[in-house]
Protein backbone atom coordinates (compact mmCIF):
# COMPACT_ATOMS: atom_id res chain seq x y z
CA UNK A 1 0.00 0.00 0.00
CA UNK A 2 1.42 3.18 -0.82
CA UNK A 3 -0.01 7.09 -0.48
CA UNK A 4 -1.56 8.46 -4.15
CA UNK A 5 -1.06 12.33 -3.06
CA UNK A 6 -4.89 12.10 -4.00
CA UNK A 7 -8.23 11.43 -2.36
CA UNK A 8 -10.11 8.29 -3.43
CA UNK A 9 -7.42 7.16 -6.17
CA UNK A 10 -7.77 3.67 -5.61
CA UNK A 11 -5.91 1.10 -7.84
CA UNK A 12 -8.05 -1.61 -9.92
CA UNK A 13 -7.42 -4.22 -11.35
CA UNK A 14 -5.02 -6.28 -8.53
CA UNK A 15 -5.39 -9.67 -8.70
CA UNK A 16 -2.84 -11.47 -5.57
CA UNK A 17 -3.78 -9.53 -2.75
CA UNK A 18 -6.82 -9.73 -0.33
CA UNK A 19 -10.20 -7.81 -1.37
CA UNK A 20 -9.96 -6.70 2.55
CA UNK A 21 -7.31 -6.85 5.09
CA UNK A 22 -7.33 -6.75 8.52
CA UNK A 23 -4.00 -6.04 10.80
CA UNK A 24 -4.30 -5.22 14.30
CA UNK A 25 -1.39 -3.81 16.68
CA UNK A 26 -1.52 -2.03 19.88
CA UNK A 27 0.36 0.18 22.05
CA UNK A 28 0.33 0.15 26.49
CA UNK A 29 0.04 2.89 28.32
CA UNK A 30 3.55 2.53 29.91
CA UNK A 31 4.64 3.17 26.32
CA UNK A 32 3.13 6.03 25.62
CA UNK A 33 3.85 7.35 29.13
CA UNK A 34 7.53 6.76 28.54
CA UNK A 35 7.72 8.97 25.51
CA UNK A 36 5.12 11.20 26.52
CA UNK A 37 2.47 10.59 24.34
CA UNK A 38 -1.32 10.56 24.66
CA UNK A 39 -3.96 8.56 23.20
CA UNK A 40 -5.64 11.58 22.97
CA UNK A 41 -3.15 13.34 20.63
CA UNK A 42 -5.06 10.72 17.50
CA UNK A 43 -8.02 13.18 17.70
CA UNK A 44 -6.31 16.96 17.63
CA UNK A 45 -8.56 19.62 17.00
CA UNK A 46 -6.35 21.33 14.99
CA UNK A 47 -7.93 19.80 11.75
CA UNK A 48 -5.21 21.19 9.77
CA UNK A 49 -2.28 20.68 7.06
CA UNK A 50 0.30 22.32 8.99
CA UNK A 51 1.11 19.90 11.72
CA UNK A 52 0.92 16.76 9.37
CA UNK A 53 2.56 18.00 6.55
CA UNK A 54 5.48 15.91 7.01
CA UNK A 55 2.72 12.72 7.20
CA UNK A 56 0.92 14.38 3.90
CA UNK A 57 4.38 14.02 2.09
CA UNK A 58 5.78 10.93 3.17
CA UNK A 59 5.64 7.53 1.22
CA UNK A 60 3.80 4.73 3.02
CA UNK A 61 4.66 1.06 2.40
CA UNK A 62 2.41 -0.49 4.81
CA UNK A 63 -0.22 0.97 7.48
CA UNK A 64 1.53 3.51 9.60
CA UNK A 65 2.61 1.73 12.77
CA UNK A 66 0.70 2.79 16.00
CA UNK A 67 3.49 3.80 18.18
CA UNK A 68 4.15 6.50 15.67
CA UNK A 69 0.81 7.97 15.13
CA UNK A 70 0.91 9.43 18.34
CA UNK A 71 3.92 11.61 17.12
CA UNK A 72 1.63 13.18 14.43
CA UNK A 73 -1.34 15.28 16.47
CA UNK A 74 -4.44 14.77 14.58
CA UNK A 75 -3.86 11.52 12.54
CA UNK A 76 -6.71 10.35 12.52
CA UNK A 77 -8.72 13.10 11.34
CA UNK A 78 -5.85 14.67 9.01
CA UNK A 79 -7.11 16.59 6.03
CA UNK A 80 -5.42 15.46 3.79
CA UNK A 81 -6.62 11.85 4.10
CA UNK A 82 -10.44 12.90 4.97
CA UNK A 83 -13.28 14.14 2.78
CA UNK A 84 -15.82 15.09 5.60
CA UNK A 85 -15.90 17.87 8.11
CA UNK A 86 -16.33 15.63 10.75
CA UNK A 87 -14.93 12.35 9.79
CA UNK A 88 -14.73 10.93 13.56
CA UNK A 89 -17.27 8.21 14.29
CA UNK A 90 -17.97 6.39 16.62
CA UNK A 91 -20.60 3.73 18.35
CA UNK A 92 -23.69 5.92 18.26
CA UNK A 93 -22.66 8.87 15.51
CA UNK A 94 -21.50 9.00 12.09
CA UNK A 95 -19.94 12.11 12.45
CA UNK A 96 -18.46 13.46 15.55
CA UNK A 97 -18.92 17.26 15.49
CA UNK A 98 -16.71 19.54 18.25
CA UNK A 99 -18.29 18.39 21.41
CA UNK A 100 -17.98 14.90 21.01
CA UNK A 101 -14.77 15.08 20.20
CA UNK A 102 -13.93 16.84 23.60
CA UNK A 103 -15.96 13.81 25.16
CA UNK A 104 -13.90 11.10 22.97
CA UNK A 105 -10.39 12.83 24.44
CA UNK A 106 -11.43 12.74 27.80
CA UNK A 107 -12.39 9.24 27.87
CA UNK A 108 -9.39 7.99 25.96
CA UNK A 109 -7.01 10.05 28.55
CA UNK A 110 -8.86 8.69 31.47
CA UNK A 111 -7.97 4.96 30.02
CA UNK A 112 -5.03 6.05 29.49
CA UNK A 113 -4.32 6.91 32.95
CA UNK A 114 -5.80 3.33 34.04
CA UNK A 115 -2.71 1.92 32.81
CA UNK A 116 -4.93 0.12 29.70
CA UNK A 117 -3.59 -0.52 26.49
CA UNK A 118 -5.17 1.09 23.02
CA UNK A 119 -5.90 -1.10 20.59
CA UNK A 120 -5.85 -0.43 16.27
CA UNK A 121 -7.27 -1.88 13.79
CA UNK A 122 -7.56 -1.38 9.73
CA UNK A 123 -9.65 -2.63 7.11
CA UNK A 124 -7.78 -2.12 3.94
CA UNK A 125 -9.74 -2.31 1.13
CA UNK A 126 -9.54 -3.31 -2.30
CA UNK A 127 -10.90 -1.03 -5.42
CA UNK A 128 -11.91 -3.57 -7.43
CA UNK A 129 -14.27 -5.12 -4.00
CA UNK A 130 -15.68 -1.45 -3.58
CA UNK A 131 -16.51 -1.19 -7.17
CA UNK A 132 -18.16 -4.78 -7.22
CA UNK A 133 -20.71 -3.88 -4.21
CA UNK A 134 -21.41 -0.37 -5.40
CA UNK A 135 -19.54 1.47 -2.72
CA UNK A 136 -17.09 3.65 -4.62
CA UNK A 137 -17.44 5.24 -8.07
CA UNK A 138 -14.06 5.35 -10.04
CA UNK A 139 -15.07 8.21 -12.17
CA UNK A 140 -16.61 10.13 -9.53
CA UNK A 141 -14.27 8.56 -7.02
CA UNK A 142 -17.62 8.86 -4.65
CA UNK A 143 -17.41 6.61 -1.37
CA UNK A 144 -19.99 5.83 0.01
CA UNK A 145 -19.02 6.39 3.74
CA UNK A 146 -22.34 6.04 5.73
CA UNK A 147 -22.22 2.38 4.59
CA UNK A 148 -18.65 1.68 5.39
CA UNK A 149 -19.43 3.17 9.07
CA UNK A 150 -22.36 1.37 9.97
CA UNK A 151 -20.32 -1.93 8.79
CA UNK A 152 -17.61 -1.32 11.00
CA UNK A 153 -19.92 -0.26 14.11
CA UNK A 154 -20.65 -3.60 14.05
CA UNK A 155 -17.94 -5.36 13.37
CA UNK A 156 -16.53 -3.40 16.50
CA UNK A 157 -19.11 -5.11 18.90
CA UNK A 158 -17.21 -8.35 17.73
CA UNK A 159 -14.34 -7.57 18.41
CA UNK A 160 -14.43 -5.77 21.88
CA UNK A 161 -16.85 -8.18 22.83
CA UNK A 162 -15.19 -11.54 21.65
CA UNK A 163 -11.20 -10.19 21.29
CA UNK A 164 -10.19 -10.89 24.77
CA UNK A 165 -10.21 -13.48 27.34
CA UNK A 166 -13.44 -11.49 28.65
CA UNK A 167 -15.32 -8.68 27.07
CA UNK A 168 -13.29 -5.57 26.82
CA UNK A 169 -15.55 -3.57 28.92
CA UNK A 170 -17.04 -4.47 32.34
CA UNK A 171 -20.44 -2.70 31.04
CA UNK A 172 -21.46 -1.41 27.57
CA UNK A 173 -20.05 2.15 28.53
CA UNK A 174 -16.51 1.11 30.01
CA UNK A 175 -15.06 0.86 26.05
CA UNK A 176 -14.42 4.00 24.37
CA UNK A 177 -13.87 3.56 20.65
CA UNK A 178 -13.61 5.25 17.71
CA UNK A 179 -13.14 5.23 13.57
CA UNK A 180 -12.57 7.09 10.59
CA UNK A 181 -12.27 6.36 7.02
CA UNK A 182 -8.95 7.37 5.07
CA UNK A 183 -8.84 7.92 1.66
CA UNK A 184 -4.95 8.95 0.46
CA UNK A 185 -3.45 5.42 -0.22
CA UNK A 186 -4.38 3.14 -2.93
CA UNK A 187 -6.86 1.11 -0.97
CA UNK A 188 -9.29 2.57 1.19
CA UNK A 189 -8.34 2.30 5.01
CA UNK A 190 -10.68 2.07 7.75
CA UNK A 191 -9.48 2.58 11.08
CA UNK A 192 -10.53 1.32 14.57
CA UNK A 193 -9.37 2.28 17.97
CA UNK A 194 -10.26 1.20 21.40
CA UNK A 195 -9.43 0.79 25.08
CA UNK A 196 -10.75 0.09 28.40
CA UNK A 197 -11.59 3.47 30.33
CA UNK A 198 -11.93 1.73 33.93
CA UNK A 199 -8.94 0.17 35.77
CA UNK A 200 -8.77 -3.03 35.17
CA UNK A 201 -8.98 -5.65 38.19
CA UNK A 202 -9.88 -8.63 36.31
CA UNK A 203 -7.40 -11.46 36.93
CA UNK A 204 -7.99 -12.97 33.27
CA UNK A 205 -7.75 -9.86 31.86
CA UNK A 206 -4.36 -8.96 33.74
CA UNK A 207 -0.67 -10.04 32.38
CA UNK A 208 0.38 -12.97 34.30
CA UNK A 209 3.50 -13.99 35.45
CA UNK A 210 4.91 -17.61 34.40
CA UNK A 211 3.12 -20.35 32.17
CA UNK A 212 -1.12 -18.66 31.65
CA UNK A 213 -3.10 -21.09 29.61
CA UNK A 214 -5.67 -18.35 28.75
CA UNK A 215 -4.57 -16.00 25.30
CA UNK A 216 -2.06 -14.02 25.59
CA UNK A 217 -3.24 -9.88 27.04
CA UNK A 218 -3.52 -7.33 24.59
CA UNK A 219 -3.26 -10.28 21.74
CA UNK A 220 -6.38 -10.26 19.50
CA UNK A 221 -6.67 -14.29 18.10
CA UNK A 222 -6.58 -14.57 14.62
CA UNK A 223 -10.00 -16.23 14.54
CA UNK A 224 -11.50 -13.37 15.82
CA UNK A 225 -10.06 -11.06 13.26
CA UNK A 226 -10.71 -13.53 10.41
CA UNK A 227 -14.78 -13.56 11.78
CA UNK A 228 -14.50 -10.01 12.13
CA UNK A 229 -13.36 -9.63 8.34
CA UNK A 230 -15.99 -12.32 7.36
CA UNK A 231 -18.86 -10.21 9.01
CA UNK A 232 -17.48 -7.03 7.50
CA UNK A 233 -17.91 -8.73 3.73
CA UNK A 234 -20.91 -9.99 4.20
CA UNK A 235 -22.57 -6.15 5.65
CA UNK A 236 -20.73 -4.46 2.96
CA UNK A 237 -21.32 -7.25 -0.09
CA UNK A 238 -24.16 -5.63 -3.09
CA UNK A 239 -27.68 -8.03 -2.75
CA UNK A 240 -26.83 -9.04 -6.20
CA UNK A 241 -23.00 -10.37 -4.85
CA UNK A 242 -24.47 -12.49 -1.89
CA UNK A 243 -27.30 -13.48 -3.84
CA UNK A 244 -24.55 -15.18 -6.21
CA UNK A 245 -22.76 -16.28 -3.04
CA UNK A 246 -25.89 -18.23 -1.36
CA UNK A 247 -26.62 -19.82 -4.56
CA UNK A 248 -23.78 -21.30 -5.11
CA UNK A 249 -23.46 -22.63 -1.42
CA UNK A 250 -27.21 -23.64 -1.83
CA UNK A 251 -25.84 -26.06 -4.94
CA UNK A 252 -23.30 -27.52 -3.15
CA UNK A 253 -25.66 -28.40 -0.50
CA UNK A 254 -28.37 -29.61 -2.36
CA UNK A 255 -25.59 -31.88 -4.48
CA UNK A 256 -24.50 -33.37 -1.19
CA UNK A 257 -27.63 -33.82 0.25
CA UNK A 258 -28.87 -35.48 -3.12
CA UNK A 259 -25.48 -37.83 -2.94
CA UNK A 260 -25.83 -38.67 0.77
CA UNK A 261 -29.62 -39.40 0.67
CA UNK A 262 -29.45 -41.94 -2.41
CA UNK A 263 -25.99 -43.42 -1.40
CA UNK A 264 -27.26 -46.02 0.12
CA UNK A 265 -29.15 -47.45 -2.56
CA UNK A 266 -27.00 -47.08 -5.03
CA UNK A 267 -23.68 -48.33 -3.15
CA UNK A 268 -25.93 -51.44 -1.64
CA UNK A 269 -25.88 -53.28 -4.98
CA UNK A 270 -24.68 -56.43 -6.49
CA UNK A 271 -22.43 -54.37 -8.60
CA UNK A 272 -20.56 -53.28 -5.33
CA UNK A 273 -20.74 -56.35 -3.54
CA UNK A 274 -17.06 -57.70 -4.48
CA UNK A 275 -15.96 -54.26 -3.11
CA UNK A 276 -17.33 -53.83 -0.13
CA UNK A 277 -16.31 -57.46 0.76
CA UNK A 278 -13.21 -56.77 0.40
CA UNK A 279 -13.32 -53.18 2.89
CA UNK A 280 -14.93 -55.75 5.26
CA UNK A 281 -12.11 -57.81 5.14
CA UNK A 282 -9.34 -55.00 5.34
CA UNK A 283 -11.11 -53.20 8.56
CA UNK A 284 -8.93 -54.20 11.96
CA UNK A 285 -11.37 -56.48 13.84
CA UNK A 286 -9.96 -55.32 16.97
CA UNK A 287 -11.21 -51.90 16.54
CA UNK A 288 -14.76 -53.19 15.50
CA UNK A 289 -17.44 -50.53 16.97
CA UNK A 290 -15.26 -47.72 16.42
CA UNK A 291 -14.10 -47.83 12.68
CA UNK A 292 -13.97 -43.89 11.56
CA UNK A 293 -12.39 -41.96 9.22
CA UNK A 294 -11.07 -39.72 11.88
CA UNK A 295 -9.73 -36.23 10.90
CA UNK A 296 -7.15 -38.23 8.40
CA UNK A 297 -7.97 -38.16 4.55
CA UNK A 298 -9.26 -41.24 3.39
CA UNK A 299 -6.87 -42.09 0.97
CA UNK A 300 -4.36 -41.33 3.42
CA UNK A 301 -1.99 -44.49 4.00
CA UNK A 302 -1.62 -44.11 7.87
CA UNK A 303 -3.08 -46.24 10.69
CA UNK A 304 -4.72 -49.44 11.30
CA UNK A 305 -7.55 -48.22 8.74
CA UNK A 306 -5.57 -47.26 6.14
CA UNK A 307 -6.46 -50.67 3.89
CA UNK A 308 -9.92 -49.96 4.74
CA UNK A 309 -9.81 -46.33 3.77
CA UNK A 310 -8.18 -46.66 0.49
CA UNK A 311 -10.69 -49.70 -0.70
CA UNK A 312 -13.77 -47.68 0.42
CA UNK A 313 -11.88 -43.84 -1.70
CA UNK A 314 -11.31 -46.56 -4.68
CA UNK A 315 -14.90 -47.72 -4.02
CA UNK A 316 -16.65 -44.25 -3.51
CA UNK A 317 -14.67 -43.06 -7.33
CA UNK A 318 -16.42 -45.92 -8.85
CA UNK A 319 -19.94 -44.54 -7.77
CA UNK A 320 -19.50 -40.76 -8.21
CA UNK A 321 -18.32 -42.19 -11.98
CA UNK A 322 -21.12 -44.25 -12.54
CA UNK A 323 -24.44 -44.22 -10.71
CA UNK A 324 -23.77 -40.88 -8.93
CA UNK A 325 -22.28 -38.85 -11.61
CA UNK A 326 -24.30 -36.26 -12.70
CA UNK A 327 -24.69 -35.11 -8.42
CA UNK A 328 -21.18 -34.95 -8.30
CA UNK A 329 -19.75 -33.32 -11.32
CA UNK A 330 -22.22 -30.68 -10.20
CA UNK A 331 -20.77 -30.88 -6.62
CA UNK A 332 -17.77 -30.37 -7.79
CA UNK A 333 -18.10 -27.87 -9.96
CA UNK A 334 -20.12 -25.47 -7.92
CA UNK A 335 -17.13 -25.90 -5.12
CA UNK A 336 -15.23 -24.96 -7.37
CA UNK A 337 -16.86 -22.17 -8.71
CA UNK A 338 -16.44 -20.99 -4.64
CA UNK A 339 -12.66 -21.60 -4.83
CA UNK A 340 -12.33 -18.76 -7.18
CA UNK A 341 -14.93 -16.56 -4.69
CA UNK A 342 -12.10 -17.50 -1.91
CA UNK A 343 -9.07 -16.38 -4.09
CA UNK A 344 -11.10 -13.22 -5.40
CA UNK A 345 -11.66 -12.21 -1.46
CA UNK A 346 -8.83 -13.26 -0.14
CA UNK A 347 -6.38 -13.27 -2.36
CA UNK A 348 -3.65 -16.45 -3.82
CA UNK A 349 -3.28 -18.79 -1.80
CA UNK A 350 -0.13 -19.68 0.27
CA UNK A 351 1.41 -23.02 -0.30
CA UNK A 352 0.03 -26.16 1.37
CA UNK A 353 -3.19 -23.97 1.72
CA UNK A 354 -6.31 -26.32 0.66
CA UNK A 355 -9.14 -25.11 -0.97
CA UNK A 356 -12.48 -24.85 -0.10
CA UNK A 357 -13.87 -27.26 -2.46
CA UNK A 358 -11.24 -29.82 -1.52
CA UNK A 359 -12.17 -29.79 2.47
CA UNK A 360 -15.86 -30.36 1.18
CA UNK A 361 -14.61 -33.00 -0.86
CA UNK A 362 -12.95 -34.86 2.24
CA UNK A 363 -16.12 -34.17 4.36
CA UNK A 364 -18.68 -35.75 2.08
CA UNK A 365 -16.68 -39.10 1.15
CA UNK A 366 -15.28 -39.31 5.29
CA UNK A 367 -19.10 -39.18 6.11
CA UNK A 368 -20.15 -41.54 3.65
CA UNK A 369 -17.55 -43.46 4.73
CA UNK A 370 -18.56 -43.60 8.60
CA UNK A 371 -21.64 -44.60 7.22
CA UNK A 372 -20.90 -47.25 5.84
CA UNK A 373 -18.18 -48.30 8.40
CA UNK A 374 -20.65 -48.09 11.19
CA UNK A 375 -23.24 -50.33 9.76
CA UNK A 376 -20.79 -52.82 8.39
CA UNK A 377 -20.09 -53.01 12.05
CA UNK A 378 -23.63 -54.63 12.54
CA UNK A 379 -22.68 -57.58 10.52
CA UNK A 380 -22.49 -61.13 11.73
CA UNK A 381 -18.97 -62.32 10.35
CA UNK A 382 -20.14 -65.43 9.53
CA UNK A 383 -22.64 -63.92 6.91
CA UNK A 384 -19.85 -63.30 4.85
CA UNK A 385 -20.06 -66.69 3.61
CA UNK A 386 -23.13 -66.10 2.04
CA UNK A 387 -23.13 -62.75 0.42
CA UNK A 388 -23.55 -63.64 -2.49
CA UNK A 389 -26.80 -65.88 -1.75
CA UNK A 390 -28.23 -63.14 -0.06
CA UNK A 391 -27.54 -60.29 -3.13
CA UNK A 392 -29.28 -62.78 -5.19
CA UNK A 393 -32.40 -63.04 -2.75
CA UNK A 394 -32.28 -59.60 -1.80
CA UNK A 395 -32.08 -58.32 -5.27
CA UNK A 396 -35.01 -60.26 -6.41
CA UNK A 397 -37.17 -58.81 -3.48
CA UNK A 398 -35.67 -55.53 -4.00
CA UNK A 399 -37.50 -55.61 -7.80
CA UNK A 400 -40.66 -56.41 -6.80
CA UNK A 401 -40.36 -52.76 -5.67
CA UNK A 402 -39.63 -50.26 -7.39
CA UNK A 403 -42.60 -49.08 -8.40
CA UNK A 404 -41.93 -45.72 -7.30
CA UNK A 405 -42.26 -42.86 -10.42
CA UNK A 406 -39.24 -40.66 -11.53
CA UNK A 407 -41.94 -37.85 -11.15
CA UNK A 408 -42.45 -38.01 -7.88
CA UNK A 409 -38.31 -37.78 -6.94
CA UNK A 410 -37.97 -33.66 -6.71
CA UNK A 411 -35.17 -31.80 -9.21
CA UNK A 412 -32.05 -30.97 -7.62
CA UNK A 413 -30.50 -28.01 -10.37
CA UNK A 414 -29.77 -29.51 -13.65
CA UNK A 415 -29.43 -33.52 -12.58
CA UNK A 416 -31.62 -35.86 -14.06
CA UNK A 417 -34.33 -37.08 -11.67
CA UNK A 418 -33.66 -40.79 -10.60
CA UNK A 419 -36.17 -43.55 -9.59
CA UNK A 420 -36.50 -43.81 -5.66
CA UNK A 421 -35.73 -46.67 -5.32
CA UNK A 422 -36.49 -49.08 -2.08
CA UNK A 423 -32.82 -49.72 -0.06
CA UNK A 424 -30.83 -52.08 -1.59
CA UNK A 425 -28.85 -53.14 1.73
CA UNK A 426 -25.95 -55.21 0.63
CA UNK A 427 -25.02 -57.03 3.88
CA UNK A 428 -28.02 -56.92 6.06
CA UNK A 429 -28.43 -57.00 9.63
CA UNK A 430 -28.31 -60.52 9.39
CA UNK A 431 -27.09 -63.79 10.75
CA UNK A 432 -28.86 -66.54 8.64
CA UNK A 433 -27.88 -68.83 11.35
CA UNK A 434 -29.64 -66.49 13.93
CA UNK A 435 -32.12 -67.96 16.46
CA UNK A 436 -34.19 -65.12 15.99
CA UNK A 437 -36.66 -64.90 13.29
CA UNK A 438 -36.52 -61.40 13.20
CA UNK A 439 -33.21 -61.21 12.53
CA UNK A 440 -32.93 -63.78 9.75
CA UNK A 441 -32.77 -62.50 6.05
CA UNK A 442 -36.15 -63.66 4.24
CA UNK A 443 -37.38 -62.87 0.80
CA UNK A 444 -40.48 -62.63 2.34
CA UNK A 445 -39.84 -60.62 5.58
CA UNK A 446 -39.19 -57.26 6.15
CA UNK A 447 -36.17 -58.00 8.36
CA UNK A 448 -33.99 -58.15 5.98
CA UNK A 449 -33.56 -54.08 5.39
CA UNK A 450 -32.90 -52.94 8.80
CA UNK A 451 -29.77 -51.86 8.46
CA UNK A 452 -30.55 -49.98 5.23
CA UNK A 453 -33.62 -48.30 6.96
CA UNK A 454 -31.81 -47.55 9.95
CA UNK A 455 -28.91 -46.13 7.54
CA UNK A 456 -31.49 -43.77 5.95
CA UNK A 457 -32.93 -43.07 9.27
CA UNK A 458 -29.79 -42.15 10.25
CA UNK A 459 -29.25 -39.62 7.19
CA UNK A 460 -32.65 -38.14 7.33
CA UNK A 461 -31.88 -36.73 11.08
CA UNK A 462 -28.39 -35.22 10.47
CA UNK A 463 -30.54 -34.04 6.88
CA UNK A 464 -32.77 -31.82 9.55
CA UNK A 465 -30.11 -31.04 11.69
CA UNK A 466 -28.60 -29.34 8.63
CA UNK A 467 -32.48 -28.23 7.43
CA UNK A 468 -32.78 -26.69 11.35
CA UNK A 469 -29.43 -24.92 11.05
CA UNK A 470 -30.24 -23.63 7.81
CA UNK A 471 -33.77 -21.94 8.41
CA UNK A 472 -32.24 -20.13 11.92
CA UNK A 473 -29.67 -18.48 9.41
CA UNK A 474 -32.50 -17.53 7.34
CA UNK A 475 -34.41 -15.74 10.25
CA UNK A 476 -31.21 -14.10 11.50
CA UNK A 477 -30.94 -12.57 7.92
CA UNK A 478 -34.00 -11.62 7.49
CA UNK A 479 -34.28 -10.13 10.83
CA UNK A 480 -31.62 -7.59 9.90
CA UNK A 481 -32.80 -7.15 6.59
CA UNK A 482 -36.17 -6.12 8.61
CA UNK A 483 -34.24 -3.86 10.46
CA UNK A 484 -32.56 -2.34 7.55
CA UNK A 485 -35.23 -1.35 5.59
CA UNK A 486 -36.48 0.72 8.76
CA UNK A 487 -33.15 2.31 8.81
CA UNK A 488 -33.70 3.40 5.62
CA UNK A 489 -36.96 4.56 5.80
CA UNK A 490 -35.75 6.59 8.75
CA UNK A 491 -33.17 7.94 6.79
CA UNK A 492 -35.86 9.12 3.86
CA UNK A 493 -37.94 10.48 6.29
Amino acid sequence: MVKTGEIAKFALGEKKTAMVNLPAQFVTSSTADMKGQKYSDLVDYANNSEKTSDLNNESMTDLIDLKEQFSKPGYANRNSAVTETHPIFGSDKLNYDNHDISVLRKDLDEAQENGNNIHELAFSIRGDWLVKNNLYDPETRMIDQNKLKHAEQEVAKTLITKGFNLPLGEDENDVVWFGVIHQDTDHLNMHLWFAKKSRETRSEMLKQEGKYKGQPIGVIPLEVIEQAKRQFRKQLMSSQELKRHQEILKGVGGFKKEIVETAPENLLNDRHTKAIKQIYEALPQDMKGRWQVGNAHLAAGKGKMAKANQLTNQLLDDLFAKELKPEYEGFKSLAQEYDAINIEDKGVMHKGQRKWSENKEDELRNRLANQLYKHLAQVEDTSLNDIDLQMSELLSHVKKHEKVSKADKPKIASVPQRKNLVSKSLINNVNPNSKHKGDQMSVKGGSFNKICRLWRQDIRAETNVERQFLRNQKKVEQEKNQVDDEYQRYRQL
